[in-house]
């Protein structure tokens, strides 16, 4: 797996930078720094002042590659989903029984995730752990029909209608397979949140897992 994404680049849509910071050593540097201030500080207190002087460079540098914070989170929410996907996909591809695929699909999109040397500027914890918590941010917004016309969430909705395609082939009559899938990716974020910082409204934890929980979910709903 690793030999094979070392390969690959995650697709970002182009509108969601004004230079793509892959293309130069300040622009990886910017997400790397980026990530790692709004995993200490949150969204809300960061700022691009903050992560110039973070990496030593002006203000202005960080503009350069981003319009504003919002397509910052966009940009990084997107690459996530992205890299999940990318697993998801490699990960499935050779299983042959469809449960099993959708067992294995579930594990992917709802448990923790493992750092990846192969983005070695990336820290796939830490944005882990941002998109539990500011996902929400990223389309809760007055602009948020405009961005999806951008296509800025196709990543995501691509995630959620693979699913969706895996539970009808499991039960072709299942009513309500995006759904329930869209309630999964959110659900999965949601869990681990509560888990987190809410345990007594949840019964996930160290017993039970959001994995474990959306395994039986998922399950008991589409069984025929």
């Amino acid at each position: 797996m690793k030999d094979i994404l070392s390969n690959l680049k995650i697709n970002i849509n182009e509108g969601l930078f004004l230079k793509d910071p892959e293309s130069s050593k300040l622009g990886k540097k910017i997400i790397e720094h980026s990530i790692l201030m709004i995993y200490e500080q949150g969204f809300d207190n960061f700022t691009f002042k903050k992560l110039g002087e973070k990496i030593g460079s002006n203000e202005s540098s960080v503009y350069r590659y981003f319009e504003n914070k919002h397509k910052l989170l966009l940009y990084l929410t997107s690459w996530y989903w992205g890299w999940v996907e990318y697993k998801l996909v490699f990960t499935t591809n050779s299983i042959s029984n469809i449960e099993e695929k959708l067992t294995k699909a579930i594990e992917i999109v709802t448990q923790p995730a493992q750092e990846d040397s192969s983005f070695s500027h990336i820290n796939e914890v830490l944005l882990s752990s941002i998109v539990i918590s500011e996902h929400s941010k990223s389309y809760l917004t007055k602009e948020v029909d405009k961005d999806n016309k951008e296509g800025f969430f196709l990543t995501y909705k691509r995630l959620v209608n693979r699913l969706s395609d895996m539970v009808l082939e499991i039960n072709p009559g299942y009513l309500y397979p995006k759904s329930l899938m869209s309630t999964v990716m959110e659900g999965a974020l949601h869990q681990h949140f509560l888990k987190d910082h809410f345990k007594s409204i949840t019964n996930c934890g160290e017993e039970h897992s959001p994995t474990d929980f959306f395994i039986h979910l998922i399950f008991t709903a589409i069984k025929k």
